[in-house]
């Protein structure tokens, strides 16, 4: 049985974690299987936005499987962590937007994809959280790094030293999740910002995208330069020039990627 399933509407890729009898856990193979979806949908031209949820009504994903690693020797579980490491940076480093909808429980390894994300929309139902320090280990998968540079330091480390479980609405509060949403709401929510993000320019959304995730990294100055790069490379598409005519013949306008 395949544990991520991909699915494919308009130019929406919908990736789904398949474990749900083990609340969509993450295991070696299911990694192996997300990197490789993740790989073809990078440089899938007819894909612009990508939505990753987990399968049913309970978990997005609980994390690491920890009846894997029960059985795991030492060498073992650093090949695992080396693995959700670079599948995460995979997933950040799509030039597509990626919307996490959190449909249920977003605890260690499951938060850390959800932030390695651009937006993520939670069902009012789902609880979340870096707990990995309740587990005497520590988040291993970029939450170190990825939280308190969206939510500063010290909210970053109340959260991670206390493992600290939240709640949706806590999540929002604390500046993590974009959007709280009835269970039953959450997806056609998801879609509806899908649509308003495919309603732009493909090369522009890209290239801006590239422009915020690398010029935060940086000082100033260097965001500038960076900033500008990005604009440089929309001016010769043809959909700059579809833009204009549009605007001029007062219609919308049809952008094709080029």
């Amino acid at each position: 049985m395949k544990t991520i399933l991909l699915e494919h509407k308009k130019q929406i890729a919908i990736v789904e974690i398949n474990r749900q009898n083990a609340l969509n856990a993450l295991n070696y193979h299911t990694l192996c299987e997300l990197e490789s979806i993740i790989e073809t949908l990078r440089v899938h031209q007819d894909v612009r936005v990508v939505i990753i949820k987990g399968a049913g009504d309970k978990a997005f994903s609980v994390g690491a499987d920890l009846k894997e690693r029960r059985s795991l020797s030492e060498q073992e579980v650093k090949r695992n962590v080396l693995k959700i490491g670079e599948v995460f940076s995979a997933v950040e480093a799509l030039p597509q937007p990626t919307i996490a909808a959190l449909n249920g429980h977003a605890f260690g390894g499951g938060m850390e994809l959800a932030l390695a994300c651009d937006f993520r929309i939670a069902a009012e139902e789902a609880w979340m959280g870096l707990t990995e320090t309740s587990l005497a280990i520590i988040p291993g998968a970029g939450g170190t790094q990825r939280l308190p540079r969206l939510i500063g330091e010290a909210k970053a480390l109340e959260l991670i030293l206390t493992a600290k479980r939240m709640t949706a609405q806590e999540a929002y509060q604390y500046g993590i999740i974009t959007k709280v949403v009835k269970q039953a709401a959450l997806m056609d929510t998801v879609m509806e910002l899908s649509e308003r993000i495919l309603a732009n320019g493909p090369i522009a959304v890209q290239q801006a995208k590239f422009a915020i995730k690398n010029g935060m990294n940086t000082d100033l100055h260097t965001g500038l330069a960076i900033e500008r790069k990005a604009y440089e490379i929309t001016i010769p598409t043809e959909d700059r020039v579809e833009a204009l005519q549009a605007f001029n013949e007062k219609r919308k306008p049809n952008f094709k990627g080029r």
